[in-house]
């Protein structure tokens, strides 16, 4: 793909729209050599921005040098599983920008990590997750992640690579000419939805997979128009966490750490998750919601409105997207929508209601079988 102009836009929207890069700010570029095509159209557009670039390899196990992730888990005693490495608050806690590309040659490299050296690790992480979502939500850290295509990730898919090129380009408007000026249109449709649930404090979601009902009185709706995700294309927020009642099946594997728990089940009582099942990998599902407190709350509920994504590929950053569906994110929430909820969890499960289902606020429905009403 080095040679793909898409890429080079994709490039340009991540440092010029998404994070905004300004002349002399640090801006660490986290990355594996096997997204190097796009790494290096990063790399040059913010230098052109008067930027300075910074280059990581590692961001825990999102991204980095093959099996790196995996030694880790295997070979790191009781001190280094709890311990924070110094690039990590550095980056986190100082630096003014942040772009994540996430890359893989094998999507399932961390599904053998005993699970509970997973939760130590997403425990310890809490704080400095507290001080990223903080400073995100202050606009000191601006921060967007988004995905180089590979085999790994095709397969995963069930697509050729060539269909999940064209696939990642279209999701990110990267087949069109100028994609921030699309963006913005994005963003500007987004808000019509964001500005009608401003003030509003009930929500039922019904459906033959799902019957919530939850409180939103007093919080705020993101419009993710491209500023932290890419691809984006949904609004949140985070519910107020002791009002999650009901019940849901979610409609896809949930994935965390490349790791797929399917056919999850959550009953929650004052919104608390009280009983959890899943098909398959049961035990990986409970001890992560034994990870911490927050861990068994919702910090986020989110509707997906991106209709360029039409089906599960098995990559959260783009099956939240899916135009038509909900998502339910246990753990930590973020703090600019209100939520209060701190975890060093932060697990999206998604659920389809294109064929079936509504969602209805204060009682006015304002998306019906995957359709949003809302102008």
């Amino acid at each position: 793909m080095s040679a793909d102009p898409r890429l080079s836009r994709l490039a340009d929207t991540l440092v010029s729209y998404s994070i905004d890069a300004q002349p002399k700010q640090d801006v660490a570029i986290y990355g594996p050599p096997v997204a190097a095509p796009l790494i290096r159209e990063v790399y040059r557009k913010l230098l052109k921005a008067g930027a300075y670039p910074h280059l990581f390899m590692g961001l825990e196990a999102y991204v980095g040098l093959e099996g790196l992730s995996e030694i880790f888990f295997e070979q790191a005693n009781e001190d280094q599983l709890d311990h924070m490495f110094r690039t990590e608050q550095i980056v986190r806690g100082e630096f003014q920008g942040l772009i994540v590309v996430r890359g893989s040659l094998n999507t399932r490299a961390l599904s053998g990590v005993d699970p509970d050296r997973r939760r130590r690790r997403t425990a310890a992480s809490a704080p400095l997750n507290e001080t990223f979502l903080r400073r995100s939500a202050s606009g000191d850290l601006r921060w967007v992640v988004t995905l180089y295509p590979t085999s790994a990730y095709a397969q995963e898919a069930e697509m050729s690579l060539t269909a999940l090129e064209d696939f990642v380009l279209s999701a990110t408007l990267s087949d069109l000419e100028d994609p921030p000026a699309h963006w913005r249109e994005v963003s500007v449709r987004q808000q019509r939805l964001v500005d009608w649930l401003a003030g509003r404090s009930q929500v039922e979601i019904h459906g033959p997979d799902v019957d919530l009902r939850f409180s939103i009185a007093g919080r705020k709706f993101i419009n993710d128009d491209g500023h932290m995700n890419m691809p984006a294309g949904e609004v949140f927020t985070g519910p107020v966490e002791d009002s999650m009642e009901g019940w849901v099946r979610f409609s896809f594997p949930a994935v965390y750490v490349n790791r797929r728990v399917e056919g999850v089940e959550l009953r929650f009582e004052r919104g608390r998750v009280v009983a959890a099942r899943a098909e398959r990998d049961q035990a990986y599902l409970e001890q992560m919601l034994e990870s911490d407190p927050g861990a068994r709350y919702v910090g986020e509920w989110a509707i997906g409105l991106n209709e360029r994504i039409d089906r599960f590929m098995g990559e959260t950053l783009f099956d939240e997207k899916i135009g038509g569906t909900f998502h339910l994110a246990l753990g930590s929430g973020y703090p600019e929508t209100g939520s209060q909820n701190k975890s060093g969890l932060h697990w999206d499960m998604i659920c389809d209601l294109r064929h079936a289902g509504e969602i209805l606020v204060d009682g006015e429905c304002i998306l019906r079988q995957g359709r949003c009403l809302i102008d």
